[in-house]
This record gives structure tokens, C-alpha cells and sequence, in this order.
């Protein structure tokens, strides 16, 4: 679950991490208490998913209470959906930095990664000169070492007072990093003023969406999400993501889903939407058909493959899901794993053939008739 910026830095200030002065806003009618607050002259900084909001203007600075209402104004009432805004203070920038922490899937490890250059994409320095960015793996289960947390200040060429600060305020986010079960927790730029202070100007933080289902005090909202469907196929326990094209995708698992997709679009197909049906969800088909029938398919897509999730129980879960919500779309499958065999009888006793290694690609065309 990815928060929003005010949410980050929330969690950031609880964590003893230097924030700006800030207020969040929910309409225009907000925006004087919040420039008392934050004074003058102030960031408007909208609350939205997404990434390269200075470059598409969801950032604005204002010097004055009448140019800030007029951006305010119109972040709300653009095209891209705002419906919060973050009203903060101007902050005096001597130099900005980059610090992240994330998991690294290969060591099982926690990737700290720093650099001098802060305020720019990571991924395009990464390419360009990956000779500045520090990197710093830890053990999560042990938590971070004081030579650790030296070696990342000291690689971003901080020294005296600054260095202190950079050491307790890269202690307090791993904490939370560790704490909260995050996925990333980035601050870009973490900012040192012309005073002397390291501030956290921006935040992001992502928690896994298992760990995020126990805490309390980070419960979805709808503005997180594009669409109902996703909003409500997450609160129950579903990853689905909507898309313009006509196949509605069940698939198991990222790495197949991805190359599921790749091989749509190569044969020039299209997906609507995509459901995650493997994991714990492999025994919910008539809610996951429920879902996937809500993106308007023209065609549904099963692609599995189950080894402690069974394939004929996957299968079954189908002819469920069938037999209650009788779609009207053609379904193709192709369930692989563990009884197998015993999914293919349950599947051609539906009127499906099933996909696998000796059925030709043209049987994708359609293996039931709609309304089956």
C-alpha cells in the first residue's frame, strides 16, 4: 500500500525525522488557516499517487496569500484529480540529497541507497552515473549498525554537526522502515537548509499490503485507488489493476502475470483487468470471476500455475463460479500444476479446453460459447 506524502511525513515526524511546517487541505476554503500555519511563502503540494508531480505541475510555489488561493484554486479544479493538497513551508535549500531504503529481492536484504544528488529520478542516475549512489545492504532481522549508518553519511560527503544529524535521522527511518514492514521508504530531497538542518521535503512510503491489514492506523482509502473496482477488490483482499483493452486477466503470481501480458500484446490482444488469482485467493473464484466481470471483458483469460495451490481445486472453484454468475463472455484456461489432470476433466465437463503444451495457440480463440 502505497501512502500518500502527508502520510510519510507523519510517520516520519513520530519517528523524530524533521519535517516541514505543513497543513493538509480538503478545499479551497481551508487554505487561509493552512497559510497561517505555514506562512509565507509556501509550497502547494498535491496529494496524489504518482510520481513527477514537478514536472506536471502538481507542485506550485507562492509568494503571496493571492497567488496562493489562484494555485490552489487550480490544482482542485484541474485534470488530475486532486482532492488534497499539503500547504507547507518554504524551506531556505543549501543543498539537496537523496536517501531510500527498500528491500533487495536477491539477498533478502534491506538496500539503503544514498546520494548527493537529491531532487532527481534515482533510476536516471542510476544509468548515467551509478558511481554516486551509495549503497549499504542490512540485515532486517538484526537492524542497522553504527558503522552502517557512518559509511552512508560519509559517502554523501557529509561532515561535522550535518554528519550527527544525517547518522540519527538514517537510524530513525530505518527503524521505521523495519517497523512499519515497508516496502520503500524514500526522501527525495532530504534537504540541508542554509542553516545547517537536514529536513525531509518530500516523503514516500510504501508498506506490504499483508503487514498494512494490521495496522490500525493505515487503512486504505478510496482516493488511493484509480477506479471502485480496484478500491474494493483491495479492501477484499485482491490485487487488480485496470486497464483499456478486452481480455480479463486471472492469473497467478507477478512473474506469470508479466509474461501472460507480454504475450497478449506480442499476438495483439489487450487486457481489461487483471486479477491476482494465486495465493490465498486460488480458493475464491466467484469472487475473483465477481471482480474480473465488474472490468467488462470481452473474453476472460485463467492462467495458473499450482504446486501447494491446487489445480483442480482452482478448477472447481470455476465451474463455482460459472454455475452461480453465468458469464456471457468465452473463458480460456490454462491451469497447470498439481492434479492437474483431474482440473482438465472438471474444466472440459464445462465445455472448456483446456490450454497446455500439446493444445495449439488457435484453440485461444474461444473454447465456450458465451453464455455456457
Amino acid at each position: 500500500m502505497k501512502l500518500y506524502e502527508y502520510q510519510a511525513k507523519e510517520l516520519f515526524a513520530k519517528a523524530g525525522i524533521p519535517v516541514p511546517v505543513s497543513r493538509l487541505i480538503e478545499n479551497a476554503g481551508e487554505l487561509d488557516a493552512a497559510m497561517k500555519v505555514s506562512g509565507l511563502p509556501c509550497v502547494l503540494k498535491a496529494q496524489v499517487l504518482r510520481g513527477g508531480r514537478g514536472k506536471a505541475g502538481l507542485i506550485q510555489f507562492a509568494k503571496t496569500e493571492d497567488e496562493c488561493r489562484e494555485k490552489a484554486k487550480a490544482l482542485f479544479d484541474g485534470p488530475h484529480g486532486v482532492h488534497k493538497i499539503l500547504v507547507e513551508q518554504s524551506l531556505n535549500i543549501e543543498k539537496e540529497l537523496y536517501l531510500a531504503i527498500t528491500v533487495d529481492p536477491l539477498s533478502g536484504k534491506a538496500l539503503i541507497m544514498g546520494s548527493a544528488e537529491g531532487g532527481v529520478e534515482i533510476e536516471a542516475l542510476a544509468v548515467s552515473a551509478p558511481e554516486k549512489i551509495v549503497r549499504q545492504h542490512v540485515d532486517i532481522t538484526q537492524g542497522i549498525l553504527p558503522y552502517q549508518l557512518r559509511s552512508v553519511m560519509f559517502g554523501l560527503g557529509l561532515e561535522g554537526d550535518v554528519f550527527k544529524q544525517g547518522v540519527k535521522l538514517l537510524k530513525s527511518l530505518f527503524e521505521t522502515f523495519q517497523a512499519k514492514g515497508a516496502e520503500l521508504a524514500e526522501i527525495n530531497p532530504l534537504v540541508l537548509t542554509t542553516d545547517g538542518k537536514l529536513v525531509a521535503a518530500d516523503g514516500k512510503f510504501s508498506i506490504d499490503d499483508s503487514f498494512a491489514a494490521g495496522q490500525g492506523e493505515m487503512k486504505r482509502t478510496r482516493d488511493q485507488f484509480d477506479s471502485d473496482i480496484e478500491f474494493e477488490a483491495a479492501e477484499a483482499g485482491f490485487p487488480y489493476l485496470t486497464f483499456n483493452g478486452d481480455i480479463g486477466l486471472l492469473c497467478a503470481g507477478a512473474g506469470l502475470t508479466n509474461t501472460v501480458y507480454d504475450l497478449i500484446i506480442d499476438y495483439g490482444g489487450t487486457v481489461s483487468n487483471y486479477l491476482e488469482f494465486g495465493g490465498p485467493n486460488y480458493r475464491r473464484a466467484v469472487e475473483a470471476m465477481e471482480f474480473t466481470l465488474r472490468g467488462n471483458p470481452k473474453v476472460i483469460l485463467v492462467v495458473t500455475f499450482g504446486t501447494i495451490a491446487r489445480a483442480d481445486v482452482m478448477a472447481q472453484g470455476l465451474a463455482d463460479a460459472i454455475e452461480k454468475l453465468k458469464p456471457s463472455v468465452p473463458i480460456v484456461t490454462a491451469i497447470r500444476g498439481t492434479n492437474e489432470e483431474e482440473a482438465a476433466k472438471i474444466l472440459r465437463s464445462l465445455g472448456l479446453e483446456p490450454l497446455n503444451h500439446e493444445v495449439p495457440y488457435s484453440v485461444i480463440k474461444c473454447k465456450m460459447r458465451p453464455g455456457k
